[in-house]
């Protein structure tokens, strides 16, 4: 199994990238492509001593940049990102990840690999942290416009990813509003609901944005807008929370003491809070897998988003969403046209 990455999309360059793809080929028994100048990944991989034949480079001269448009961005086939992709399509690898521009990406896959038949969008769909567990939110900011049928096939890939890759065994399902009651929300949401009672999933209904933290659900569906706010909110609040935490303990001596008998603690919490233990954002609806990962990503982030991407690549993941969508929720032949 060969992993292709865009080897400079991280915001620290090309070391956190080498540092993960060194680990993973060690320690999973698969090999890397990187993306990016040549010499540069060379000497960073001279530097740090590896030799081994498990990681090859493929110049690009070109990385494109966070503040590009997306779709223009992509265009541009000398870029680091529009080689990892068209090495996946022409078949040099399993899976492409990349920590750079997220919706150079998205287009980038949906343009460069085609979206499943019958998928009407591609969507972002990152695990998250919550209280005892975690969930899947999709879509995280792929689509900020929705439609009651592109909402119905992303709690269908959201409930196979969930139950394929991160072992949750029937995920329940709860779509974001703004109360439970059955007649409250917008046009969409409601149509929405009505919609996924009739499809083979764990549909429970509403969830509202001050459970979804608490484990109300194992996959959250919601439109791209309100995505990436519930997405952006939880991050910032884990950073905050941990340093409220941390100052409490460091307020005086005697707290500075008693930090010492929850040490363990702490740090368990602080781990569950870090969204590397996670690896990236997959685009499910696309015809080979692709993971975003965190654009602050280190070592250990890379590392797992190449675990997450061999675990799509072995339990056939795009498959099992492209059976399912064709018997449940897409109409043939339409997956790549604008609707």
């Amino acid at each position: 199994m060969n992993i292709i990455i865009d080897a400079m999309g991280s915001d620290g360059g090309s070391k956190p990238v080498i540092e993960g793809s060194v680990r993973a080929v060690d320690e999973l028994g698969i090999s890397v492509t990187l993306v990016g100048p040549e010499n540069e990944l060379n000497n960073e991989l001279k530097f740090i001593g590896y030799s081994g034949d498990k990681i090859s480079v493929v110049n690009a001269d070109y990385v494109i940049d966070g503040n590009e448009e997306p779709t223009q961005a992509i265009k541009k086939k000398d870029s680091s990102m529009r080689i990892a992709l068209s090495l996946l399509k022409d078949g040099y690898g399993d899976a492409v990840i990349s920590a750079g521009n997220t919706g150079a990406l998205i287009a980038g896959a949906t343009l460069i690999l085609k979206r499943i038949d019958g998928v009407r969008r591609a969507s972002l769909a990152p695990v998250m942290p919550a209280k005892d567990s975690f969930f899947l939110l999709i879509d995280a900011g792929a689509n900020s416009e929705c439609t009651p049928a592109f909402l119905k096939q992303f709690a269908i890939m959201g409930s196979i990813y969930m139950e394929s890759i991160m072992g949750v065994k029937n995920p329940r399902v709860k779509l974001v509003n703004i109360g439970l009651e059955e007649n409250k929300g917008p046009k969409l949401i409601m149509d929405t609901n009505k919609i996924l009672k009739e499809i083979p999933i764990r549909y429970e209904g509403y969830i509202e944005a001050r459970e979804v933290p608490l484990g109300g659900a194992d996959v959250v569906v919601c439109d791209g807008f309100t995505g990436n706010v519930i997405l952006k909110c939880m991050e910032g609040m884990g950073i905050a929370v941990t340093c409220m935490i941390k100052n409490i303990f460091l307020k005086n001596a005697i707290t500075k003491l008693s930090a010492l008998f929850v040490k363990s603690g702490f740090k368990k919490f602080k781990n569950s809070m870090d969204y590397t233990e996670y690896g990236g954002a997959p685009v499910l609806g696309v015809t080979k897998p692709v993971i975003k990962a965190h654009g602050s990503s280190n070592g250990n982030a890379i590392f797992h988003a190449i675990l997450q991407a061999k675990r799509l690549t072995e339990n056939k993941l795009v498959d099992t969403i492209a059976e399912n969508i064709k018997q449940y929720g897409g109409e043939s032949q339409k997956g790549n046209a604008d609707e």
